[in-house]
């Protein structure tokens, strides 16, 4: 399986971070970017939460740029700043089961979601028992946090 290396890493991880600041804040919801690699390294989509409706995702919004079943995806890596979501309300999918059906392998996180809405996101342990490589860089923790200062101090962990 394709992985990239440690730069770009770091390089597509700031810019699901920065992607991250453009989300209008909301007091009930994270600020979070993702952005969707392909095997070669050239960025396939990339969205952030309420990009285009107040209850939209960041790896809802960057999915729904690729059509269903695009074989790239099978290869591709998606990087979030904020670890993808595994609990939703009843009519929204959430964010785990999505990347699990769009069949990426590789999910690069920031920052793992704090108990502030759910009290115990499995997002990352979903992933890794379906056999997906999901790599935490927590240095960028803070960074990530940075765009969710609005939410008063649960954002910490």
């Amino acid at each position: 399986m394709y992985a990239p290396d440690r730069d770009q890493d770091l390089r597509w991880i700031q810019r699901a971070i920065d992607l991250a600041a453009l989300c209008p804040p909301a007091a009930g919801a994270y600020s979070v970017g993702a952005v969707i690699v392909a095997e070669d390294g050239t960025e396939l989509a990339a969205g952030y939460s309420r990009e285009a409706d107040p209850r939209e995702h960041a790896e809802e919004a960057a999915l729904a740029k690729i059509p269903t079943g695009d074989p790239r995806l099978t290869t591709a890596t998606i990087y979030s700043s904020l670890e993808p979501c595994s609990q939703r309300s009843a009519d929204r999918t959430p964010c785990t089961q999505r990347i699990l059906e769009a069949g990426i392998p590789r999910v690069v996180i920031a920052w793992r979601e704090p108990s502030l809405f759910v009290s115990d996101c499995v997002g990352v342990e979903l992933l890794v028992a379906a056999g997906v490589t999901v790599v935490e860089l927590p240095e960028f923790a803070d960074a990530a946090q940075r765009p969710n200062r609005h939410l008063g101090n649960g954002h910490d962990r």
